[in-house]
């Protein structure tokens, strides 16, 4: 890529994986001419495979939503401690994820993954005990450690589809990775509800189910191209990442906020509404709850998908959408400022903030995961997405904060917070016009 003096992106998208393992196979029809479609099935198994680790990771905080109401009352906790169930799993798994970013540079992603899903499900189960035995000491210990392999799982994730494919594919693949998550956050407060009517500690337990199935899928399904280089130490690996910091950190960066802030609102968003939506005028609860907390989730999946398949290697395209949505999103949150008491009203808007989020994600997902080379891709990867975790860490306890002083608080804080990041994201996040 030739160099300009323009302050535009320098994004790579060219994959360093030898066509032998890229996960197709080259056929001869009857009149000689080449055919993949063994590889076009085997590449759709490996979307499929890919898809359900970010899909395992949401639902280990967005099945427990609905039930956090339930939690208080069951175990005697106030609403801040229920909010930390949340939180403490986004914290430590965003502490740990930049390990686990380097490991997967260092060794393999699936060395990273395959260990990483275990400790998730097995933490489960230990947090399902915690709530049969009405421990809260013992349930928030279980979501920590549930935080460490969390950390292993979806980041990794990112970096793996980026060693995987490139161009048009690299950011439908990543359109699906985030729809997928986007899709965990549809239906596990919908699943979560259905689960709670046979006890409410039981998506606890739910989660070990969904990593097997997960686990398996990576183990046979995902075919991890090989290493052609030697791992770098320690030092130079990091001083490398220093290197692309500095020389792309004042998009990164922005490009991290972005990221984090969005999951930020998004999981505030959820916590708010699961614990007013009890409450008059509304009265909703139960199934119809979990419901309800999904329409917005729906709008940011759908919306997700369709990004990320559009995308393709167009920049202009991108700043386009990045600042379509940011607007979308500012705008709707400020509107529920004054329309929040009616359902219909506020739902719609919260939705149109949703599709905000789904123009924003896969952007920077197709950016940042093409912005480096494979060798440091995970690390990256990884700072990113432990950023995002801290986002959704911080959502749930300063929403309730905010609930505290008045609900047009909540709302004049997070439609501020997006205003911030559009003004950022316009002027400092400039791809090229076409990203090669």
């Amino acid at each position: 890529m030739e160099k300009t003096k323009q302050r535009k992106l320098n994004i790579a998208f060219e994959s360093e994986i030898p066509s032998s393992n890229s996960n197709k196979t080259t056929k001869k029809d009857k009149n000689g001419e080449s055919s993949d479609k063994g590889g076009s099935k085997g590449q759709i198994w490996t979307f499929i495979a890919i898809a359900t680790i970010p899909l395992v990771l949401v639902l280990g905080n967005s099945m427990l939503v609905p039930i956090l109401p339930d939690m208080q009352e069951k175990l005697g906790i106030s609403r801040f401690q229920s909010s930390l169930v949340i939180s403490l799993f986004s914290v430590t798994a965003g502490l740990i994820i930049p390990i686990s970013g380097y490991l997967s540079d260092r060794f393999s992603r699936k060395s990273v993954i395959i260990p990483s899903l275990i400790v998730y499900g097995a933490a489960g189960v230990l947090a399902g005990f915690g709530a049969i035995w009405n421990s809260y000491t013992i349930l928030i210990i279980a979501r920590a450690i549930q935080g460490i392999g969390a950390a292993g799982t979806a980041p990794i994730a990112m970096a793996l589809v980026g060693d995987l494919y490139n161009g048009a594919t690299e950011s439908k693949a990543l359109g699906l990775t985030e729809a997928s998550n986007g899709t965990g956050k549809v239906v596990s407060p919908i699943f979560g509800s259905l689960l709670a009517l046979i006890a409410w500690y039981a998506p606890f337990f739910a989660f070990p189910v969904f990593c097997t199935l997960s686990l398996l899928a990576v183990i046979f399904i995902i075919k991890e191209p090989q290493k052609n280089k030697k791992p770098q130490n320690l030092k130079a690996y990091m001083k490398q990442i220093g290197s692309i910091l500095k020389e792309k950190g004042r998009w990164l960066i922005t490009s991290f906020f972005a990221g984090s802030l969005a999951l930020f609102i998004l999981f505030g968003v959820l916590f708010y509404l699961s614990d007013i939506l009890e409450e008059a005028p509304y009265n909703i609860d139960g199934v119809m709850k979990g419901l309800v907390l999904a329409i917005p989730l729906l709008g940011m999946v759908a919306t997700s998908y369709t990004t990320g398949a559009l995308i393709k290697k167009n920049g202009t395209l991108m700043r386009w959408l990045m600042n379509i949505g940011l607007m979308l999103m500012t705008v709707s949150l400020a509107l529920t400022i004054f329309l929040f008491n009616n359902i219909y009203i506020f739902i719609g808007l919260l939705t149109l903030s949703g599709i905000g989020t789904g123009l924003l994600l896969p952007c920077l997902n197709t950016m940042i995961t093409g912005s480096v080379q494979k060798a440091q891709r995970g690390m990256i990867t990884s700072i990113y997405n432990s950023l995002r975790f801290i986002g959704v860490a911080f959502g749930p306890p300063i929403f309730e904060w905010l609930m505290k002083i008045s609900h047009q608080t909540v709302f004049i804080t997070v439609s501020s917070l997006a205003l911030i990041t559009l003004g950022l994201v316009f002027f400092l996040v400039k791809p090229q016009g076409k990203i090669s």
